[in-house]
């Protein structure tokens, strides 16, 4: 039994579901991270299974691309958030709410 693209996209979709639920469900700004990336590894196994089973590179170039901005974005995420916390000594996404200058 050898695995398909079938379920290569079943599997990307469960995980991308996953990621959509914990981003609208959350209320810490990291959990919030942390389930961008999962939506965004879902995409990248999306698209480097439907490049290896067309015999072409792009899909894989473009999850190569969306793994350096993910990196990126966590870089500055985490700095804003680490900075986020040094005022307001809370990371809940509910003290978003209430900015003051």
């Amino acid at each position: 039994m050898s695995v398909t693209l079938n379920d290569y996209l079943v599997l990307s979709t469960i995980i991308f579901i996953i990621g959509l639920y914990g981003a609208m469900k959350r209320k810490n700004l990291l959990m919030l991270f942390f389930s961008t990336e999962i939506m965004l590894n879902a995409v990248n196994i999306g698209l480097a299974a439907i490049s290896k089973f067309h015999g072409d590179l792009t899909g894989q170039m473009f999850a190569f691309f969306i793994i350096a901005i993910a990196a990126s974005e966590v870089a500055v995420g985490l700095g804003l958030l680490i900075l986020w916390y040094k005022r307001h000594h809370t990371i809940d996404l509910d003290s978003l709410q209430s900015m003051k200058g």
